[in-house]
């Protein structure tokens, strides 16, 4: 059976990857990552984790381990840092690989172009050993635009996108304080933030990005406004139509946070404006989910030719 290990085990992303490991019947951890848990069991994590997990160790020892896959749930920085092993798949779930320019990109793409791919499955299959694991707001933009880029005027798609507190991460930070993000609804990086150039990377063009800060814990939504001539829900039904993570909803129904929070799926809907002209493409996923780790596994399954969904939420609870 194929191993794992997780570096970085003890932040969101990493409990979300190990909780789809734990379901997972083709792969074994055999490294937790942590330097700030080194030593302890599992149960310091989360009680509910029992013994026959392996104890925390520092990162740098879990990288070591010689495991078949190494998922990186670290710091954009630090993950810039770490030396992929030769014989081992490895999935960055920062962002310190994603962007293939060789003018600013990581040495993953510079030194080794062969071995580095974007892994987004349903757009962009994984290829190599080393896997770009795309952002989450990139995620939901991209699956609602890539099938439609060809037949959209650039110049008009704007992506308004909202997430959860939880895609800040788990260090504290004043902007995901309670008492900032609760009864509250603000946009921040206008203009800047990180995911932007991804996104311009895979579609080939730029767009006008915007993303805010929803006072809910996780889930992910991208509203996006396009012109074009082509019937869109056809491109998209044909794009994902054979997929099961990524659903192109019934006419008239809309994308809900509810549905896809705790899953591995992404929802879309496809409505028009009459008025203007204008198509509009929502997309909902869990941004740590399908914007994160249940993404990577989905990679990684791939990479080591294992049932796609194997370990995956493909739905969360009818209540």
């Amino acid at each position: 059976m194929p191993t794992a290990a997780i570096l970085g085990a003890s932040g969101y992303a990493g409990q979300e990857t190990l909780d789809r490991l734990l379901r997972h019947p083709d792969l074994e951890v055999v490294a937790l990552g942590s330097d700030s848990l080194a030593g302890e069991t599992a149960a310091a994590l989360d009680v509910r984790l029992n013994g026959s997990l392996p104890r925390f160790v520092p990162n740098e020892d879990a990288l070591a381990a010689g495991a078949d896959v190494i998922f990186l749930c670290l710091s954009h920085e630090r993950s810039a840092a770490v030396e992929p092993p030769d014989d081992a798949v490895v999935v960055d779930l920062s962002g310190a690989h994603r962007l293939a320019d060789p003018a600013v990109a990581h040495r993953w793409y510079s030194v080794a172009p062969g071995a580095w791919s974007y892994g987004l499955p349903e757009l962009f299959p994984p290829a190599g050993t080393l896997v770009a694991n795309p952002g989450c707001y990139a995620t939901a933009a991209l699956l609602a635009l890539v099938p439609l880029a060809g037949a959209v005027d650039p110049a008009t798609v704007v992506v308004d996108a909202k997430s959860g507190v939880s895609g800040a991460g788990r260090e504290l930070k004043s902007s995901s304080h309670a008492g900032f993000v609760l009864e509250n609804f603000s946009p921040y990086a206008i203009g800047a933030h990180r995911h932007a150039p991804e996104i311009a990377q895979q579609l080939g063009f730029s767009v006008c990005f915007v993303p805010h800060l929803l006072p809910v814990r996780r889930g992910l939504l991208a509203t996006c406004y396009v012109q074009t001539g082509e019937d869109a829900r056809a491109l998209l039904e044909d794009a994902y139509a054979t997929s099961d993570l990524v659903r192109v909803l019934p006419e008239g129904v809309t994308p809900e946070l509810a549905r896809v929070q705790g899953t591995d799926a992404a929802e879309i809907g496809v409505f028009e404006d009459g008025a203007t002209g204008t198509t509009i493409v929502v997309c909902a996923l869990d941004n740590l989910g399908k914007g994160a780790a249940g993404q990577a596994v989905q990679n990684a399954n791939l990479l080591l030719g294992l049932d796609e969904s194997a370990g995956l939420r493909l739905s969360g609870v009818l209540v």
